[in-house]
């Protein structure tokens, strides 16, 4: 039997103020923190979020205001999983650590999952960030293609 969903999209304006989350694994976190500093200006006209340590480092050594999420393991990931779903997130700066094993690999999984899915821009290095903060769109509003969740929804529950 064929999954043949229905793939139509709508669109979605992503706002010139961008929805910015902030993380970074314990052995990324003095990467994201540098990468941050030399972005500073630039991140401070938009509104910034992060899970747990991330964002209070991010306020108190560096002075820019982070709402802060529970910490990754705790289910922060999954609150900014939650925040793409509702359509609440624009921009995904997610460090990762390709050498360490991570207890909440599943939550980082269905992290990039959604991101992919909703059609988020993610950097997880610092040339995708610096590429991502240096696009001419980032300070305008911008139309992007998202997948028709409704139909998607009618589609599984019709007859």
């Amino acid at each position: 039997m064929s999954d043949a969903r229905p793939r139509r999209q709508v669109q979605r304006t992503l706002p010139a103020r961008k929805r910015i989350a902030l993380i970074a694994h314990d052995g990324k976190k003095p990467e994201l923190l540098a990468w941050i500093e030399r972005w500073k200006d630039t991140l401070a006209q938009h509104q910034l979020l992060g899970t747990g340590t991330t964002a209070s480092r991010v306020t108190s050594e560096l002075g820019l205001e982070v709402e802060g999420l529970m910490s990754g393991p705790l289910g922060g990931d999954q609150q900014i999983g939650a925040r793409i779903a509702e359509q609440r997130l624009d921009l995904l700066i997610f460090f990762w650590d390709p050498f360490a094993p991570q207890p909440h690999d599943p939550d980082v999984k269905a992290l990039l999952r959604l991101a992919a899915l909703w059609n988020i821009p993610v950097a997880t290095n610092v040339a995708s960030a610096d590429f991502m903060l240096s696009s001419p769109h980032l300070n305008k509003a911008i139309e992007i293609d998202i997948i028709d969740a409704g139909a998607w929804v009618n589609h599984r529950t019709g007859p």
